[in-house]
This record gives C-alpha cells, sequence and structure tokens, in this order.
C-alpha cells in the first residue's frame, strides 16, 4: 500500500512536505509515456525508502540520461 511507502520513505526524508515536493520532481523527471503516473509515484517512493533522495546521483551521469531519453523521442 502507498501508506506503507511513505512511511519508509521517511526514513530518510525529514517532513512530510518536503518529501511532497522531492517525490513530485522525481515523480516528473522519471515518468515514461503510456505508463501510470501512479505506477511511477510507488516507483519513486520505493527508491526514497532504499536511498536518501538528497544525496542523489553524480550529475554527469544524471545529464547524460536526460540526453538519451530527448534523443529517443
Amino acid at each position: 500500500m502507498r501508506s506503507d511507502l511513505v512511511f519508509g520513505a521517511l526514513s530518510h526524508v525529514s517532513n512530510r512536505y518536503q518529501l511532497c515536493q522531492l517525490a513530485s520532481k522525481a515523480t516528473r523527471k522519471l515518468h515514461k509515456p503510456n505508463t501510470r503516473l501512479q505506477d511511477t509515484t510507488n516507483e519513486v517512493l520505493c527508491r526514497f525508502h532504499t536511498a536518501n533522495p538528497g544525496s542523489g546521483a553524480p550529475e554527469s551521469a544524471h545529464g547524460s540520461q536526460l540526453i538519451e531519453r530527448r534523443r529517443a523521442a
């Protein structure tokens, strides 16, 4: 259930407002066309449960991934 995902994600984020802001930004960036938005949101919350969203990935790897996605579209 999503409430379990939210409480799991709160282990790395200090407050719920910040969690909502980070989750909405990540959902917008990770969402793929022809998939359900709910599934993308659940995937983001699962990722937040396993890793700290504040630490993030290196910018070079993230930037190249965005470039590849733009070329494919």
